[in-house]
């Protein structure tokens, strides 16, 4: 793949001021890292050997051979192994968003061979699920028999029917999300591998004109997924697709679709206060909005204003400035949309506001609310005070990221994280055996599914870590999938990358192995001086540590560590690296003193 180095490290960026104290706000360079970790862990499929994620194994390996189509690959949903078509193209539309509108802060923390590994591990299954022109392979799996049982995705005894939609059996809104993910990540992937954006430009085209075509509701051919994704309408993925293809080829024929579309289909009449899988409409109205703040909306600028109003409206809601017509918010001050997963909504919103920050303050313009303009640091403000509550700053006093920092839930709802691995526990774990041995049990997950977000508290901030508890416990892609560029936002922002700080430190997990059920993970740390001046007598604190830790010097004070006698001095541009083992979270590096 051109250009495209693909790390086999997880890197995370810390960076210290000069004076020996640790930055205040929250490390969004590590919960970046983990966000993609969550992706792997979803992975179904052949597992490659750079797979970080160890617990997990091959699975699915013979999804759609009933059906005569190789299904196999792609992600499941959620805690079950249901391989949904719309969530799916939903999460890799957002992730494919955050690698371009985010590209320069994602290429920093060298998180953007991670970034778009997460993005092609499900585009390669969309292209293969594409297997005629108006044929569309949307769902493997069976979410009632699924859930009737609690086993490993690589001890599935469960149905793996694949499910179409075609010319008699349409579904506009699934070909639409799926056209819109692959014209996404085709401009995501076009400065790495032009050959490969150039087929997913391909196969997006083929799929908007299916899902234009031929129009129907997808849960109404694919019945089974009614009870899991229902869809509220198509018309907002066929705007949604129509106005990524127009990014992704320039092509006028998408803008003035949108335009030519836009009362009939709702794009200017629907004022949203959500943004989903299932409603796109936000989305639209957002990106459209940019194609007029750039001067590029020629003939069509009345028109895209009216989107611009209603991006307006939507922005205004969340941040409690639309004249009370506003987005509830918990008293701990999260955006509260729904009670079921409640974070995917909040991660959605923070990821919209976060872009249309970027839109505005690139053309020097301000949000007009109601209830007075509003600057687009203002806008970053909302998406930190959102990613912050996600990350701990909550009255639970805990992160609903799984396994960022020390207090996070044990008990997610998920198959795999919650039993033995496959590589620890050898014997197959049963349909029903799963509920009694694992599902019930009080103790904590055996395996840690970092960078899982779990749905989150109730409208009062109420959260309970109960495994049974699948409305707040349970991750989900699509939760998931804007966290990675809101984090590499923040991180850009608050993390002082770029900003002068002499000392950084490079933080990552080089390599992990599974003993009696516990996983352990071997931690690789760079101290980089990027000063102009040579730091000498440097001490650190490292806290939270529980295992061993080679490459640096003890001292008399507990938790205090310096350089080695033959590196005593870090000159400008050198390094000094340490390595620990452990389990669970990372120990937590600081500067206490230096010269």
């Amino acid at each position: 793949m051109k250009n495209l180095n693909i790390s086999l490290c997880v890197l995370l960026i810390a960076l210290v001021r000069l004076g020996g104290s640790a930055p205040s706000s929250f490390n969004y360079g590590d919960a970046l890292d983990k966000s993609l970790l969550f992706f792997e862990a979803q992975r179904s499929g052949k597992l490659p050997l750079q797979q970080r994620v160890k617990w997990r194994g091959d699975s699915g390996l013979q999804d759609g051979f009933q059906q005569g189509v190789d299904l196999v690959g792609g992600y499941y949903d959620a805690g079950d192994h249901v391989k949904f078509g719309l969530p799916m193209a939903y999460s890799v539309t957002m992730l494919a968003w955050g690698a371009i509108e985010f590209s320069k802060e994602i290429t920093y923390l060298n998180q953007m061979g991670h970034a778009l590994w997460a993005i092609k591990w499900g585009t390669d299954y969309f292209v293969k699920a594409h297997t005629q022109p108006n044929v569309l392979w949307g769902q493997v799996g069976d979410g009632v028999s699924d859930h009737y049982c609690w086993e490993r995705a690589e001890d599935m005894t469960t149905s793996r029917g694949a499910y179409k939609i075609d010319e008699q059996h349409p579904g506009s809104d699934l070909a639409g999300e799926t056209a819109a993910a692959l014209a996404a990540a085709a401009l995501a992937f076009r400065p790495y591998n032009s050959s490969y954006s150039g087929l997913l430009l391909v196969h997006a085209k083929q799929l908007f004109t299916f899902a234009d075509r031929f129009r129907g509701l997808y849960d109404d051919s694919i019945s089974s997924a009614q009870q899991f994704y229902t869809s509220s309408g198509y018309s907002d993925e066929l705007l949604w697709a129509a106005t990524w293809l127009h990014l992704a080829t320039g092509d006028e024929y998408y803008l003035k679709y949108v335009v030519d579309n836009a009362v009939y289909m709702g794009g200017t009449g629907w004022a949203m206060k959500e943004f989903s899988w299932d409603n796109k409409y936000a989305g639209v109205q957002i990106l459209l909005t940019k194609i007029l703040l750039e001067g590029k909306a020629g003939p069509y600028a009345d028109t895209l204003k009216q989107y611009q109003a209603k991006a307006d409206y939507f922005s205004c809601a969340c941040l409690q400035k639309n004249d009370g017509y506003n987005v509830q918010k918990t008293p701990g001050g999260l955006l509260y949309v729904r009670e079921w997963n409640n974070m995917q909504y909040v991660s959605s919103a923070s990821f919209l506001l976060a872009v249309y920050s970027n839109y505005l303050s690139a053309t020097k313009a301000n949000l007009n609310c109601p209830d007075g303009q509003t600057q687009p640091q203002e806008l970053l403000n909302f998406v930190k005070s959102q990613a912050d509550y996600i990350l701990g700053n909550n009255p639970a006093d805990m992160s609903y990221l799984v396994g960022y920092e020390a207090k996070y839930p044990l008990h997610v709802h998920h198959r795999g994280a919650s039993i033995a691995s496959i590589f620890s526990l050898h014997s197959e774990v049963g349909c029903t055996q799963g509920f009694e041995l694992w599902y019930n049990r009080a103790e904590s997950n055996p395996n840690v599914i970092f960078g899982a977000l779990v749905g989150g508290p109730d409208k009062n901030d109420g959260f309970s870590d109960d495994r049974s508890n699948y409305e707040q416990t349970e991750p989900t892609l699509s939760g998931s999938a804007p966290l990675v560029g809101i984090f590499a936002k923040l991180q850009s922002l608050y993390g002082n990358i770029g900003k002068g700080a002499p000392v950084q430190f490079l933080h990552s997990i080089s390599s992990s192995w599974n003993v009696g059920g516990a996983t352990y993970y071997r931690h690789r740390v760079i101290i980089k001086n990027t000063s102009s001046k040579p730091i000498s007598d440097l001490k650190l604190v490292v806290k939270d540590l529980t295992g061993s830790l080679w490459g640096l010097s003890s001292t008399e004070e507990k938790d205090t560590y310096e350089l080695p006698q033959w590196q005593k001095v870090l000159n400008p541009g050198s390094e000094c690296i340490f390595v620990y083992v452990q389990g669970g979270p990372q120990a937590k590096v600081s500067i206490k003193s230096f010269q």
